[in-house]
């Protein structure tokens, strides 16, 4: 029995590579779009450590410290941690590192004296706010 070449049982297909220049701006795109989307959520935690330092300004409960503090928390491990890798690795030396360490230890420091002003109940809501006012400055110091 003999079988006929012409006749096939599947049709070619043509295989087609992308080149470099599609993955680039692909993957510029892709970076883009994951760091505006970080931006954005930093600024949703931005506006809930705003409302949150109103709430603790107002009634200076050590509910709304320990609140505020997670905010904060929070807001550093996204900055820090996860959120600025795609800035990170465009920043060449240790110097950049070095800032926000230092700036991640003045909100430490900060949030120490927060704790002491709220502790003492004699303290102007005037002064409270100024320290959160500060925390806020250093928290987006952190991000820009």
């Amino acid at each position: 029995m003999k079988i006929s070449q012409d006749l096939r049982t599947q049709p070619e297909t043509k295989y087609t590579r992308t080149t470099n220049e599609d993955n680039r701006s692909f993957q510029k795109t892709l970076q883009s779009q994951a760091l505006n989307l970080k931006q954005q959520e930093l600024q949703v935690l931005m506006k809930s450590i705003t409302m949150q330092g109103d709430k603790l300004a107002r009634f200076r409960t050590f509910r709304d410290l320990a609140k505020f503090k997670r905010l904060v928390k929070g807001f550093l491990q996204e900055a820090v941690y996860s959120g600025l890798d795609l800035q990170k690795s465009h920043s060449f030396g240790m110097d950049r590192q070095n800032r926000k360490l230092m700036l991640v230890k003045q909100i430490d420091e900060k949030l120490v004296e927060l704790t002491e002003e709220i502790m003492n109940q004699e303290k102007k809501t005037v002064d409270i706010l100024g320290l959160i006012g500060e925390i806020k400055g250093l928290l987006v110091n952190i991000y820009t």
